[in-house]
Formats: structure tokens, sequence, C-alpha cells
């Protein structure tokens, strides 16, 4: 009863005059209340501040296309930040992708990065935290779960000063930066072409154009051969001018023995 009354005692236009009946319908009194008041202010007051910003937009495009594009970069980077997930489902994709290969033809940067990654997420000292538009992976010294003194402690805790180096990748735009630039060229190792001569390290690399041409040739090498009628009749008439030149060549030639003979 007594938060009743105060209530409508709040939602009353006066205080003083609770017994003597307003007029008007429902709506109306609603408007004329304390709350219908403030509702009718703020709307007011939005009302003026989005009214200042489609004035400011229409004078100053430019600036309000600046403003707009930050404001859609922002939401996009929040939309597609990366999680946790899909950290350990990329290392876990880049280690397959590693081990298909043989040690002999892995990049040892590649190999090297994975491999310690995968090391430090058994030990569990793999942390990740997430700002919002952008992620962060770090390593920490300790399991979660350790109870060691130093690991509970929270006066030796890591200061920040040191993230830097304990950093490990950044998730921003939906990818894992560092390692998809660690990953990069993952199955050449270079260490097998450090002892070529300097003639063969000067070669020039083919180009993907000329490569992708080679392929096609090779390819197209292995095709049926396809003889066409217009390619047998000029074959044939090939042959017969042949032929011809043949008997020709071997007329000449006996005629030219006969006068051999005739002037002996």
């Amino acid at each position: 009863m007594a938060a009743s009354l105060v209530f409508r005692r709040w939602c009353s236009t006066t205080v003083a005059e609770t017994v003597v009946p307003s007029k008007g319908t429902r709506w109306q009194r609603f408007l004329k209340s304390r709350v219908g008041v403030w509702c009718s202010g703020a709307f007011n007051d939005y009302k003026e501040a989005c009214r200042e910003i489609v004035v400011g937009a229409w004078e100053r495009p430019v600036k309000a296309s600046v403003y707009l594009s930050l404001l859609g970069g922002v939401l996009a980077s929040f939309y597609t930040n990366p999680s946790e997930d899909s950290f350990q489902a990329d290392l876990m994709d880049m280690a397959s992708q590693l081990g298909l290969l043989s040690p002999w033809t892995r990049n040892g940067v590649s190999d090297g990065h994975v491999q310690k990654l995968s090391k430090l997420h058994s030990e569990g000292c793999l942390r990740y935290v997430s700002l919002g538009v952008a992620s962060l992976t770090y390593r920490a010294d300790y399991d979660l779960e350790s109870s060691l003194y130093e690991a509970r402690c929270s006066a030796l805790t890591v200061p920040l000063r040191e993230l830097s180096e304990r950093l490990l990748d950044v998730g921003f735009a939906g990818r894992w930066w560092v390692l998809d630039t660690k990953m990069k060229d993952y199955d050449v190792n270079d260490e097998e072409f450090r002892n070529l001569p300097p003639a063969l390290l000067d070669t020039v690399v083919p180009s993907p154009q000329v490569t992708e041409q080679n392929e096609q040739l090779h390819k197209d090498s292995w095709k049926h051969v396809i003889v066409l009628e217009e390619d047998v009749e000029e074959g044939k008439r090939v042959a017969e001018q042949i032929e011809e030149d043949g008997q020709g060549g071997t007329q000449s030639d006996a005629v030219g023995q006969t006068q051999q003979q005739t002037q002996t």
C-alpha cells in the first residue's frame, strides 16, 4: 500500500492535489505527469540531437563520411574479431599441414613457430585476451590450474611492460596475422638452397604465369592427337609431290650417265 501510494503521488502532476480528479484522457494525464514530462523532454532532446547530426552531415559531407567510415570499421572489426577457438583451430590446421611434409622440405621458420605454439598450448601457458576490436595471444609462465605459490601470488604477476616481449600473435579482421605470416611458403626449405653455387642462386625464378603455361603445355602433350580429313589430304598431296620429285631425279641421273658413256 505504501509503495503504491508513493508511486501514485510521484506520477501525479502535483503532490497536493491528489484528491481532485484530473480531466482528460489517460494519455493526456500521462503526458501531464512527471514521467510524461521527463519522457517528452528526453524525446525532444534526442530529436534535436538527430536534427543537428543530419544538418551537420549535410553541411560537411567529407567529415561525416570519415566519421561513418570509422564507425563502420569499428563495427566490422568487432563482429570479425577472432576468438580463442579460431586460434586453436588455425594452429591445429597449420600443424597438420606441416605434418604432411617431409622434415627436409619444411620451412624452418614455420615449423619452429608452430612447434613453439603447440608446446605452450600443451603446457597450458598460452593465454588469450579480447580487446573488442582485436585479440591478443601471449605467453604465460604457469598454467592456470597450477598450485605453485609463484602462479597464485598476485604480487608476482607479469608487469604490463613485458607484454610486448610475451606477445605471440594479433587477431584482427578475422585472421591471425603473425601465424599467417610465419606460414607463408611453409613447404619451401631455404636451407636446401644455401649450398648452391652462386650461378644458380642468381637465376631468376619463373613467374607464376610462365609456370602455369608450362604445366598446361605438359598436360596438352598427354592428349590424343586428332587428325582431320584436311590434314590427311594434305599429307597425301605432299607424299605424291615427293614421289614425283624422286622419279624426276632418277630419270635425270640416268640421262647424265648415258651422256658420259657416249663421250668416252
